[in-house]
């Protein structure tokens, strides 16, 4: 009987065997071709060309809603810091990266800015001169399109926006390390002005002259915050220059850049407005985090935001558990406190007033129950603005 095959066919064949024994690797995937950077250039300028199209056309809108709003008196009628809070908390909202929310958020600001000031650009009082940190916080909060009045005090801040000449003021309230700005507290004491906004700004102190050089620094100009942030770098660093108060860090610097053995605490943008160079090149604050909130001050309060703070100023009768009639309201109508802080009240000595801020706008309900039971126990309520809380 003749064999049988076994198979049909072809074997199959081998594959050839590496060292070991072990089949060779399968060839790595060929990368892509690099785009040409001609390619990538025309995509970009395609993508700007949309953008600018898109900033008109908002623009054309902000127009609209001039119209809208009929003929008003000036700039300050056509400005809405509820609604620009909102927009900018869309834009965290919305953000995936890779820019950063700080990043985005300043790029809207500008363009509603630039949109607004179609109408008439802003007047914002700051503690001047140019280059101060209060400038810095005007930018941050109303862009560049917005017309900054450089003012010498924080006194003439509140009176210029109280007189009209400015639309708005940005004075500093509170620092991170050093506590309140007294004078600022002091100035709610009488003013009818309300608050309107805030700004939180990290404030990095360098320290500046004309020469550059830490070997020729015999006095020191800064505002006495600025000391007291700078202290301890101060004291191991410069202990035996002589350390000169000013009105501003600003105008510390335009004094240094008189003379090789003078220098100033400022920020860098003193540093370019005055000409100065920085002698250390890292900040000399003794807090890394150092920040300043600041307060926008207007003549009325606006609609809420749907993220709101209000402050208040209460004036209390002197009497046992004056401070617990003060709180229980709030606790009881669950409004939670961000802040409290006793000053004199210079109206009677040793009478206090209460500076509180409270989570929540004043139209809320639960704060108009709460502030309706508050002025049954103390002398005075004092509603001093209900305003977004801070966008980064």
């Amino acid at each position: 009987m003749a064999a049988t095959k076994k198979s049909i066919g072809k074997p199959a064949k081998k594959k050839p065997a590496t060292a070991g024994g072990k089949p060779p690797r399968a060839s790595p995937p060929r990368p892509a071709a690099a785009p040409a950077l001609a390619d990538v250039r025309a995509q970009i300028d395609g993508i700007d060309r949309r953008i600018q199209e898109l900033i008109a056309e908002r623009a054309g809108f902000a127009l609209q809603v001039g119209r809208a709003k009929g003929k008003l008196a000036a700039a300050v009628d056509y400005y809405r810091p509820e609604r620009e809070a909102q927009v900018l908390r869309m834009v965290v909202d919305r953000n995936e990266g890779p820019l950063s929310d700080e990043v985005l958020v300043h790029v809207f600001r500008e363009i509603m800015s630039a949109c607004l000031a179609q109408q008439e650009p802003l007047k914002i009082g700051y503690l001047g001169p140019e280059g101060t940190f209060s400038q810095q916080a005007v930018l941050k909060h109303f862009g560049r399109s917005a017309h900054g009045l450089p003012l010498g005090s924080i006194e003439e801040v509140f009176q210029e926006v109280e007189a009209g000449n400015a639309d708005f003021g940005v004075v500093p309230v509170e620092n991170s390390g050093q506590g309140t700005i007294q004078v600022t507290l002091d100035m709610f004491l009488t003013s009818q002005l309300k608050i309107c906004g805030e700004v939180e700004l990290m404030v990095h102190q360098y320290l500046l002259s004309r020469s550059g050089r830490i070997e020729d620094i015999e006095r020191i100009y800064a505002h006495p915050q600025a000391f007291a942030q700078t202290a301890g770098w101060l004291r191991t660093n410069l202990p035996k220059a002589e350390k000169v108060p000013v009105s501003s860090n600003a105008e510390g610097a335009r004094r240094a850049r008189g003379a090789d053995d003078a220098a100033a605490i400022a920020g860098e943008s003193a540093a370019h407005v005055y000409g100065l160079k920085k002698v250390i090149m890292r900040p000399i604050q003794d807090d890394k985090d150092n920040t300043t909130r600041f307060l926008v001050i207007g003549r009325r309060i606006f609609p809420p935001s749907g993220h709101d703070r209000t402050s208040v100023l209460v004036f209390i009768h002197d009497k046992p558990g004056a401070l617990f009639d003060v709180l229980s309201p709030f606790a009881k109508h669950g409004i939670s406190m961000n802040r409290i802080e006793s000053r004199p009240s210079h109206q009677a000595r040793w009478e206090y007033a209460f500076f509180i801020d409270l989570a929540g706008h004043v139209e809320d309900e639960g704060m108009k129950q709460a502030l309706a039971e508050l002025e049954k126990h103390v002398a005075q309520v004092k509603v001093l603005g209900s305003y977004p809380v801070a966008v980064p």
